[in-house]
């Protein structure tokens, strides 16, 4: 089975249509959570809903509604969005499943074991080794640290997808995915006018919107020392 594994789409429509139109022939193009939550999320939403062989996981972004924990500046932004897809659209997001299995592979937002604990490149093993406890397949794809990576613990292989949406890089940002075929996976950068999408999103209502640049900064500063 082919999937391409599509991570954190957060809401950047014009991302999601140039990785759509790369995509190509897959069996299945999985949604691996964070998908509306930010500057374009009815456009977003309808888009992916749209796309016949799509399955979902659900990430934390897509509890709109859960706004215990953040500052007001992100709890105004899911607010925002929640008036922006309707009751239906919130409900939608919070009814997706937390998992999806295919040949040997457990696609999962953050970690197998919930929506929000994260797992870097330098990560402890014992850390990663507790996440995965239970788990039965020979791999897992993950997003959630917006950032592509590959390690292994414990004889499983742990691939952190990108984000579609808002890679943490700086030089060169492209959007983002994982190509699963099998056994093999492919990481998958598509090039799209980034620029053009910087300057939509600014210009949107989006409450975050007014820094897309900042955001992949501060983001890539973090994961440079996360563990």
């Amino acid at each position: 089975m082919k999937v391409a594994a599509l991570y954190d789409v957060h809401g950047n429509v014009h991302a999601l249509e140039a990785v759509l139109a790369d995509v190509g022939e897959v069996d299945v193009v999985l949604f691996g959570g964070d998908i509306a939550s930010g500057p374009f999320p009815r456009e977003t939403l309808e888009r992916v809903r749209s796309v016949p062989n799509a399955v979902f996981v659900r990430g934390n972004a897509d509890e709109v509604l859960s706004l215990d924990g953040l500052p007001e500046s992100a709890a105004a932004a899911r607010r925002w969005v929640a008036a922006q897809i309707g009751d239906d659209g919130v409900a939608w997001l919070a009814g997706l499943p937390f998992s999806w299995s295919a040949d040997e592979t457990l696609y999962v937002h953050a970690n197998p074991v919930d929506v929000l604990q994260y797992v870097a490149p330098r990560t402890p093993d014992a850390r990663v080794a507790e996440l995965l406890a239970g788990v039965v397949e020979q791999r897992v794809v993950t997003g959630h640290v917006h950032l592509q990576f590959e390690r292994e613990v414990g004889g499983i292989r742990w691939i952190g997808a990108g984000s579609v949406g808002f890679p943490y890089v700086v030089d060169d940002p492209c959007a983002e995915w994982v190509l699963v075929d099998g056994g093999e996976v492919t990481f998958r950068r598509t090039r799209y006018d980034v620029a053009r999408a910087d300057a939509a999103i600014r210009a949107s209502a989006y409450p975050r919107g007014g820094d897309a640049e900042g955001f992949r900064v501060a983001g890539a500063e973090w994961i440079a020392t996360a563990e």
